[in-house]
């Protein structure tokens, strides 16, 4: 979203020095317009402070102080700001639109719907109550301030952003690609238009697309974390590290809201060092957090801790859905319960059968495993085979692929797959060992047999 702007009404302000009256004498003090072209937040709320505590201010200060902090993240800044405007007389109206928008940033949705209740008619108001409208998911109220969108480019972003937050990543791209079209220099479009390449897994498409907003605007928070993200997924957590170095320079003195993301990328990039500390404060600042930290329990074999954490959670996104399955196929075959295994197997399945992912990766690792639940092993073996190529050295697909190779009879070739796992954890593994007794029995001459345990069931990982 973006909020309505008109142009400063603050002018320069150039006092002189000593009583000398000469041009050249004066001292020059930056425009309030200055800093905001420059997007320089933290500069013009320091500048409209120091014209309130000379007398200086006017009737826009406030609002111009509530919409740097806004723009600087500081959404509680933000709130104070505008609830002290809301409690004056001749408090403008859109004011309460501008409250509304911070009590969204923040999380209090149903503040913020209050609030803009109180507000007049407008597009900006139209766009949030759209918003909010995905927030609760009511479908009806949705399609309703769907209806009033208009073919402008804050209406198109905002549809674009609901797209994206849907997971319809191929038509937010659509509609960013017509607004550049017709907007060469929206070069923030391009973020946007690499977000959506990252969440395809398109992590080398994505990084081609935002090297181009990167030449112009260096030191962009959003593009510079995404690139970080990018690095991680095409390399690996240190060299995403290094990217971050940028970012961590700008965040020390502007930005609040990437100090928060940079803590919580760090715990993903160093492979969950310092989980503990980091993430649980952030649940509900950073979407991703929760799932993050749900992760991290199922490492440490934590599976209860992981359900806990993740059991509330309504599923929204493809990762939220396939993180439900994962954790209850683990708890499931901990404690023996065919009801987390039923809710796994649904899980996937509606994962790998949705149009937006049955042709990607973790689209096919999905039927794999709502197969594998199932045990169809046959179509366990379609589905991995289709995508053996980008596993070769993995741990995990390899246990999964020779259990399915050995449910099928096929010993030889799933003692190879067995012999290939690296992983002390899976090989001192009571499953493992006794699928790759059962492989040793079914084909090694008479009386050299490896003797164990056989199981009735094989174990997803």
């Amino acid at each position: 979203m973006i909020l309505s702007r008109v142009k400063p009404a603050v002018g320069g302000w150039s006092p002189t020095s000593g009583g000398d009256k000469t041009k050249k004498n004066k001292a020059v003090i930056p425009q309030l317009e200055e800093y905001l072209q420059k997007r320089d937040y933290l500069g013009a709320l320091t500048l409209l402070e120091f014209k309130m505590s000379i007398g200086e201010e006017d009737d826009l200060t406030s609002l111009w102080m509530g919409y740097c902090a806004f723009h600087l993240g500081d959404y509680r800044r933000a709130m104070e700001e505008y609830r002290s405007l809301t409690q004056r007389p001749e408090c403008p109206a859109q004011v309460w639109v501008f409250l509304a928008c911070v009590f969204f940033f923040l999380g209090l949705y149903s503040e913020a719907e209050e609030a803009a209740s109180k507000a007049p008619l407008s597009p900006l108001q139209n766009r949030l109550l759209f918003h909010l409208a995905h927030k609760f998911n009511d479908e009806k109220q949705l399609m309703s301030f769907h209806q009033n969108l208009e073919d402008v480019t804050e209406d198109q972003l905002s549809l674009a952003s609901i797209h994206y937050m849907r997971s319809h990543y191929p038509e937010a791209i659509d509609i960013y690609k017509r607004l550049l079209l017709q907007n060469r220099d929206f070069l923030a479009l391009k973020v946007y238009v690499a977000l959506c390449y990252y969440k395809l897994n398109y992590y080398d498409v994505s990084q081609e697309v935002l090297a181009v907003y990167l030449q112009s605007i260096p030191d962009s928070t959003i593009a510079l974390n995404l690139k970080a993200c990018n690095t991680f997924r095409l390399y690996n957590g240190k060299a995403a590290e290094e990217e971050l170095k940028n970012l961590m320079e700008i965040s020390s003195h502007s930005f609040e809201f990437a100090k928060e993301l940079i803590r919580h990328n760090l715990v993903v990039f160093r492979g969950g060092e310092g989980a503990l500390q980091v993430l649980p404060p952030l649940i509900d600042v950073i979407p991703e957090a929760r799932l993050n930290l749900v992760i991290y329990y199922l490492r440490q074999d934590d599976v209860q801790e992981a359900y806990n954490l993740i059991q509330d959670v309504v599923p929204v996104t493809p990762q939220e859905y396939i993180l439900l399955g994962v954790v209850n196929a683990a708890l499931g075959q901990d404690i023996g319960s065919r009801d987390h295994l039923k809710t796994a197997q649904q899980f996937f399945q509606l994962v790998g059968g949705s149009a937006s992912e049955c042709d990607t990766i973790p689209g096919r690792q999905c039927m794999a495993s709502c197969f594998f639940l199932l045990r169809q092993f046959e179509d366990v073996l379609i589905y991995l085979n289709s995508i053996k190529s980008y596993f070769y050295n993995d741990d995990a697909f390899n246990f999964n692929y020779a259990q399915a190779k050995a449910a099928l009879g096929s010993y030889q070739e799933a003692e190879e797959f067995f012999l290939m796992i690296q992983s002390e954890k899976i090989k001192n593994d009571y499953v493992y060992l006794s699928w790759l007794a059962r492989c040793c029995r079914h084909h090694e001459p008479e009386g050299s047999a490896c003797l164990g345990v056989v199981p009735e069931d094989g174990h997803i990982l």
